[in-house]
């Protein structure tokens, strides 16, 4: 009898080898590669015999489009990340770091949609019922309809969430906990995440319930697993958030029902997660005013505008190669920014350590930080204080001018309801808007920023001198 064929496959990324290596070639990562069975699973069967397909009916391009209807939670910040609610029928992954909040943030949509009169069914591969009520006990959700279930098989839990009334909402925690009879591989493994996670899907598109899954992530912050998961659900969401900070990002990275870049703001207490409506309220809230290299940056999530406090700190070096410490946003873009600061604006930092963070432990994504962090940086080597009232947003180019970016009016409009009656920002901007009382600046390039301050100083030291 011949031998059955087999593959090696890589558990971080997926890559098919034909023979067992120590270093994967996708992914570089060494010891995980594992011997599969090809002809377990599906998408596997290149030695079985193909059955004859039927035809499907072909429609036409045009016609009536139907609204998504979609499962409203009642919780605010939820319903925008996931743009309005979860859509019937879809499948959404939740993805983020342990114990960062996702069973909670997961406890309390349940039981706001139970509360509703949604039939709410929720599966734990990690814990136990026990501990599942222990959960819900602490976040005063147990007095609902949810149905729990501690089950890991695939086929046992489709046969438990198919059997009586459809459910509107299942969530599974975690993907990675499930293993089917049909895959021949420990669980955790690529071909059963692949495989649990297509037969949920399948079942989310036959019944119409939606369906949220949960997947652990590894040290690069990327869902464990094959990328291919991401493929396949309609919508990937990310819990974010520093455990030395009491605030949770719920971010959207994928969306075929709705905007994607969107944000979602919590704050964890003793009680569960909490809706923070306003959070740029939150990030502003420790603000030192009077201290030279912080400036207040107007930025955007998606839809949502975001004020954030940016801090720099320039300072002489005793080593032979100065300090780049950047936390909170990328360090290839401040190299940038440095560069172009000494090449077209004279100012020399090469003997200077550079520290650059964003309060809050907020990370900053957009390119329209580039002005900010380069008033930052001046502010801090010339020790002058900016005006504490006054927001700033621009992308720089390498010739050093200022580039305009999207959304100026309402960055504009959230600086002046938290109070800020002052924007620097670039020349030509469009959508400025009418009628506000607020004061804004039109700059062309850096020199002109670098000179404005420059300028403050020395209005300041002849202050001073008269004094």
């Amino acid at each position: 009898m011949a031998k059955g064929r087999t593959q090696f496959v890589c558990q971080n990324c997926g890559t098919a080898h034909s023979r067992w290596v120590g270093k994967c070639e996708g992914c570089g990562e060494w010891n995980t590669v594992v011997e599969e069975d090809p002809m377990g699973g599906i998408g596997s069967g290149p030695g079985k015999v193909p059955k004859k397909g039927r035809p499907v009916a072909l429609t036409a391009l045009s016609g009536e489009i139907e609204e998504a209807p979609r499962i409203h939670t009642g919780i605010a910040e939820l319903d925008r990340a996931t743009g309005g609610g979860f859509v019937r029928g879809s499948a959404v992954l939740i993805g983020g770091d342990p114990g960062i909040g996702k069973s909670t943030l997961l406890m309390q949509a349940a039981a706001a949609l139970s509360r509703h009169g949604h039939r709410i069914i929720y599966v734990s591969g990690e814990e136990a019922v026990a501990q599942v009520r222990l959960r819900a006990q602490r976040l005063q959700a147990h007095q609902t309809d949810v149905l729990l279930a501690a089950e890991t098989n695939v086929e046992d839990i489709l046969a438990t969430i198919g059997e009586g009334k459809r459910p509107d909402l299942v969530i599974i925690d975690s993907i990675q906990t499930l293993w089917s009879d049909t895959a021949e591989a420990a669980p955790g493994t690529v071909t059963q995440v692949r495989t649990g996670v297509q037969a949920m899907i399948r079942f989310a598109k036959q019944t119409g319930a939606a369906m949220v899954l949960v997947g652990h992530v590894t040290k690069e912050g990327q869902i464990a697993g094959p990328r291919v998961v991401e493929h396949m659900v309609d919508a990937v969401l990310y819990f974010e958030g520093d455990r030395g900070h009491h605030y949770r990002i719920l971010r959207t990275v994928k969306n075929r029902f709705g905007p994607t870049d969107e944000i979602g703001v919590f704050e964890m207490s003793d009680k569960g997660l909490r809706e923070v409506s306003n959070p740029s309220e939150l990030f502003l809230g420790e603000r030192n005013e009077k201290a030279p290299g912080a400036v207040v940056f107007a930025g955007m999530e998606g839809t949502r505008p975001v004020l954030v406090e940016v801090q720099a700190l320039v300072a002489p070096t005793s080593l032979g190669t100065p300090r780049r410490a950047v936390v909170g946003w990328d360090s290839a873009r401040l190299s940038m920014i440095l560069a172009v600061l000494e090449a077209h604006c004279g100012v020399r930092l090469g003997q200077h350590d550079v520290y650059l963070n964003v309060a809050g432990g907020y990370r900053i994504s957009e390119p329209a930080a580039d002005l900010a962090v380069a008033s930052a940086l001046v502010s801090s080597l010339a020790g002058l204080a900016l005006p504490a009232d006054c927001v700033y947003f621009g992308e720089v180019s390498l010739s050093g001018a200022i580039r305009p970016v999207a959304h100026t009016a309402q960055r504009l409009k959230e600086a002046e309801k938290l109070g800020f009656s002052q924007a620097l920002l670039p020349a030509g901007s469009a959508e400025l808007p009418k009628g506000t009382g607020s004061r804004w600046s039109e700059i062309e390039g850096l020199p002109d920023l670098v000179a404005r301050i420059a300028g403050s100083k020395s209005a300041l030291k002849r202050e001073d001198e008269d004094v």
